[in-house]
C-alpha cells in the first residue's frame, strides 16, 4: 500500500477484515479517526489509520474493552500491562473450563448422582490456594497435642495433592475422595490415633526424631547409586558394588548403633530379601478402602496423593519393585562382602 494514497471505507474494510459499520463504530467512538473526511462525509484512511485499525481488530478479538484498547493507543498504558492483565483473565477462564471437562468426562465415565455433581464441581473449582488450605486445617487438627516429633509431622504434611490443570477422570475422583476423607472427622481420628500409635512410642519417638531422620536422607544416594549399579548390571561381587555395600552398612550399622561386621552385614542382606517377600506375597485382594487391614489411613492419604499428582501408588511401587528397588541387588552385594574379607578391607 501507498503511504500517502488514501482509502475509501469500504477498501479499508477489506484490507482489515472488519466489517464498514465496525469501522464507522471505532471511528465515532474516537479509537482510529478518519484520515480525513469529505464535504460529502466520506471517510478516508491512510496506511497508518488502517494498521491501527488492525491492531484494534486484533485486541477486540482477545476481548480488550474500548477504554483498555483507547488507553494503549493513546499512551497512557502499555501493551505489555494490557497483555498481563488480559492473560490474567484469560487463564482464570481456562481453569474453569479445565474443571467443568474434567467433571463431566468424570460424568460419562460413570452414573454420577446429582448430589455427586454439585460437590464434583465446587471441589475442582477450588481455587490452588484453597486446596493447600484444606490440606493444612488437615494436618494442623491430626497433629495437634501429640507428644511427636514436629519434624515428623512437617515431613508427613509435604506430601500434597497438585491438582493439574487437565485432570483426568481418575485424578478428579482421587482429589474428590481425598476432599471427603480429610473433612470426614472418623478419618481424622484414625490418622491421629495412626500418629500416635507409630511415633508417640517409645521406639516411634526413636524412628522420628531428628536425627533419624537426618540419617534417613544421609542413606537415600547409597540406595539411589545401588539402583543404578543393578540398572546397569554390575555385578556383586565387583569394586563397585563392594563400594556400595560398605558405605550402606556402615551407615546402617550407624543408624541401628550394632557394629559393622560379617554378622551384621549377613543379618542386613538377610532383612532386605525378606522386606521383598513381604511385599511380594502380599494380599492383592485387599479392600483399597483407608480401614482395610491391609492399608492404614495414612497409607490411604498417600495412595490419593499419588494418583492426584500422577505418580505411582503403593501398591503399583510395590508391583514395580522388582524391576525398580535394588533389595536384592543389594543383599547379594552385602552377602558378597561379607564373604570376601573383613567390611571395610579390599577384597
Amino acid at each position: 500500500m501507498n503511504e500517502n494514497e488514501l482509502y475509501s471505507i469500504g477498501d479499508v474494510a477489506r484490507r482489515t477484515g472488519l466489517s464498514v459499520s465496525a469501522v464507522r463504530y471505532y471511528s465515532d467512538a474516537g479509537i482510529v479517526t478518519p484520515t480525513e473526511q469529505t464535504p460529502a462525509g466520506y471517510r478516508h484512511y491512510d496506511v497508518q489509520a488502517i494498521a491501527r485499525l488492525e491492531f484494534v481488530r486484533t485486541l477486540r478479538e482477545l476481548d480488550a474493552g474500548l477504554d483498555d484498547i483507547r488507553r494503549v493507543l493513546a499512551g497512557e498504558t502499555t501493551l505489555h500491562d494490557l497483555a498481563a492483565a488480559h492473560l490474567a483473565v484469560v487463564e482464570e477462564q481456562t481453569r474453569r473450563f479445565q474443571a467443568r471437562r474434567a467433571v463431566l468426562r468424570s460424568i460419562l465415565r460413570q452414573d454420577t448422582p446429582d448430589g455427586q455433581v454439585v460437590l464434583m464441581h465446587r471441589l475442582v473449582s477450588m481455587s490452588d490456594e484453597d486446596r493447600e488450605r484444606l490440606l493444612d486445617e488437615f494436618w494442623a487438627e491430626v497433629s495437634e497435642g501429640l507428644d511427636v516429633n514436629p519434624a515428623m509431622i512437617d515431613r508427613l504434611s509435604q506430601t500434597r495433592a497438585v491438582l493439574p490443570d487437565d485432570p483426568t477422570p481418575e485424578q478428579l475422583e482421587a482429589w474428590i475422595e481425598l476432599a471427603d476423607l480429610v473433612r470426614d472427622e472418623d478419618f481424622r481420628a484414625a490418622v491421629r490415633s495412626h500418629l500416635r500409635e507409630e511415633y508417640s512410642t517409645e521406639a516411634g519417638r526413636i524412628m522420628s526424631s531428628s536425627s533419624m531422620l537426618d540419617s534417613i536422607d544421609e542413606g537415600t544416594p547409597i540406595m539411589a547409586e545401588a539402583m543404578e549399579a543393578r540398572r546397569a548390571g554390575i555385578p556383586v561381587d565387583s569394586s563397585r558394588a563392594r563400594d556400595i555395600a560398605d558405605r550402606y552398612s556402615a551407615w546402617l550399622s550407624g543408624v541401628c548403633g550394632k557394629p559393622d561386621c560379617p554378622e551384621f552385614r549377613q543379618e542386613s542382606a538377610g532383612q532386605l530379601r525378606t522386606a521383598l517377600e513381604l511385599h511380594g506375597t502380599r494380599n492383592t485382594e485387599a479392600d483399597p478402602h483407608w480401614d482395610s487391614p491391609s492399608t492404614g489411613p495414612h497409607d490411604r492419604y498417600l495412595d490419593l496423593v499419588a494418583t492426584i499428582n500422577g505418580h505411582p501408588t503403593n501398591d503399583e511401587l510395590v508391583d514395580m519393585m522388582a524391576d525398580q528397588v535394588p533389595y536384592a541387588w543389594l543383599a547379594d552385594a552385602l552377602t558378597a562382602s561379607a564373604s570376601s574379607s573383613e567390611p571395610g578391607t579390599a577384597a
